[in-house]
């Protein structure tokens, strides 16, 4: 279908554009103005996606680089020198550390279920508007069917009107009613895109998160027996 769509798009005259001829099918297939509630909805949707995005990326950090330096604030400054990094530092990893070594000097068992709780926490911030964006993904096409739906109605009725099967009159109704359908496919396939675009953003932040913990977790068992957390070559490796 997408391939279709291009091709009718590139044996657009040239003098037109890209986007005049978008605008002049919208236009026709719009006479019952069931294009807008797709239109709308996409514009939601792309609005949702955007602000994904733009949270998603802020939230992204070099783990290793911040992992390898939490192990080095904790060798040489101790757990509150460790909080201080972390507080000063973005994103979901960054808070779920502070979590847990807030409650460090409780025990392992503690800073375990401190990090656990704040984690999930910390996903369902990271996953917030995903459900509306999956909302708009099934309403778009539903949208369109429904422009469909009434504009072969209306082509009936103007059938029935004229008491003529000419082909002008079918023709030019069932092409009305197919444009509603094609934008509904389109956004919803965009939309679609988007979102499965966040959830692989999520899930590799999700498991970063979830493996950084467990190397917390392991060096402050280090700390609390007093050996290094950091080996000799650790910087070398780094550089």
């Amino acid at each position: 279908m997408i391939s279709s769509i291009a091709l009718f798009l590139l044996q657009a005259p040239a003098d037109e554009g890209f986007f005049n001829v978008i605008v002049a099918k919208f236009n026709e297939g719009n006479e019952g103005g069931w294009m807008w509630p797709v239109l709308i909805t996409l514009i939601l949707g792309l609005a949702i996606f955007l602000e994904r995005i733009i949270t998603l990326n802020l939230a992204d950090i070099n783990t290793r680089k911040f992992i390898l330096e939490v192990q080095e604030a904790l060798q040489d400054g101790g757990i509150p020198a460790a909080e201080e990094l972390c507080a000063q530092t973005k994103g979901p990893i960054a808070s779920v550390f502070q979590a847990g070594l807030m409650r460090a000097d409780e025990g392992i068992d503690a800073a375990e279920k401190a990090i656990s709780a704040y984690g999930s926490i910390e996903m369902s911030f990271l996953e917030r508007g995903l459900v509306w964006l999956s909302l708009f993904i099934a309403i778009a096409p539903l949208f369109g069917f429904l422009g469909t739906v009434v504009g072969m109605i209306a082509a009936f009725d103007n059938i029935e009107a004229a008491a003529d099967i000419s082909p002008s009159i079918v023709a030019g109704g069932i092409k009305v009613a197919l444009l509603t359908t094609a934008g509904g496919l389109i956004a919803g396939i965009i939309l679609q895109i988007g979102y499965n675009y966040c959830v692989s953003k999520i899930d590799r932040l999700i498991a970063e998160m979830e493996e950084s913990s467990i190397t917390l977790i392991d060096s402050i068992i280090l700390l609390r027996e007093g050996k290094p957390l950091v080996p000799p070559t650790a910087d070398a490796d780094e550089e």
